[in-house]
């Protein structure tokens, strides 16, 4: 079984100086810290790399040129079976299963951010699709979120949408 952490749009420092603790302590317990772009500070990429057991990270269209020369604008991964992609956009709502089903073919799992709204969803051909939303930028949502999952036995389980109590 391998514990996973999903985040995306944390934006530090500008919508919060540094991630919630209780999300710092979602890094420790993780085997693979996945984060779906739009850091703003190298400084946060270094302390993830630091910190996380194994980091799977992109950059998101707020990223200066720091960010994109370390990351990927797309990030691919198997994890004990399970064909994962990272992006941070993926465009509009309606649509989204079906265009990223023909975008990601050989993929189980995609993770993406941007829209700060938490997403789960699975489009016809099986590809499951998963927007932790934001830690730090709540937008138009009731919380900050972040999400945990595990791959159990070649297939993702217990997908979990945590949100950051006020």
């Amino acid at each position: 079984m391998t514990r996973l952490l999903l985040m995306s749009d944390t934006h530090v420092p500008v919508r919060a100086k540094d991630l919630p603790a209780p999300l710092w302590n979602a890094v420790d317990a993780a085997d693979v810290v996945v984060h779906a772009g739009d850091w703003m500070a190298v400084e946060l990429l270094d302390a993830l790399q630091a910190r996380a057991a194994r980091l799977v990270a992109v950059w998101g269209n707020n990223d200066g040129d720091a960010l994109r020369a370390r990351l990927p604008e797309v990030a691919r991964a198997e994890i004990d079976g399970v064909r994962f992609a990272v992006t941070h956009e993926t465009g509009a709502a309606q649509g989204r299963e079906k265009r990223c089903a023909a975008r990601f073919p050989d993929i189980d799992v995609l993770v993406f951010g941007h829209s700060h709204i938490p997403w789960d969803s699975t489009a016809e051909n099986g590809l499951r699709l998963l927007n932790p939303g934001s830690p730090t930028d709540r937008r138009r949502q009731p919380t900050h979120t972040w999400m945990t999952a595990e791959v159990r036995d070649g297939a993702l389980t217990d997908v979990v949408l945590h949100p950051l109590e006020p």
